[in-house]
């Protein structure tokens, strides 16, 4: 598989706690945790799985943002299951980081545009 069609098949996930959003640390910058779908396995499923790879957090793949043709990955909204990631994660705690929505939507290099949507329509008041 080339690095093309391996950004091609991405699927984000959105990880979100009592109003964060979890962020992983990538090439020098912010965004959001990231896996290439196995072999007959769901975004929702390829979103959960790469979630626990990286941070360590059990997550559940709820709901698909179906993006626009152009807007590229799919993203999953996630929930988190457990408070504390496990000891197997590939990223270390300073690579992750809890941001609040509203300051998540600005982070630099941008959020996809349905992920962007759904922050602003579930940001409190």
């Amino acid at each position: 598989m080339s690095l093309e069609q391996a950004a091609e098949e991405l699927v984000d996930a959105v990880v979100v706690n009592d109003g964060q959003l979890l962020l992983v640390n990538v090439q020098g910058g912010w965004g959001l945790p990231s896996g290439v779908p196995e072999e007959a396995e769901t975004p929702q499923a390829t979103a959960a799985r790469a979630v626990y790879e990286l941070t360590g957090y059990l997550v559940d793949g709820s709901s698909l943002l179906v993006p626009e043709p152009a807007d590229g990955a799919p993203a999953v909204v996630c929930h988190l299951l457990s408070e504390d990631p496990s000891g197997e994660a590939q990223l270390t705690a300073g690579q992750l980081r809890w941001a609040p929505f509203a300051e998540a939507v600005d982070i630099d290099g941008g959020l996809p545009a349905p992920v962007r949507a759904y922050l602003e329509g579930h940001t409190p008041v």
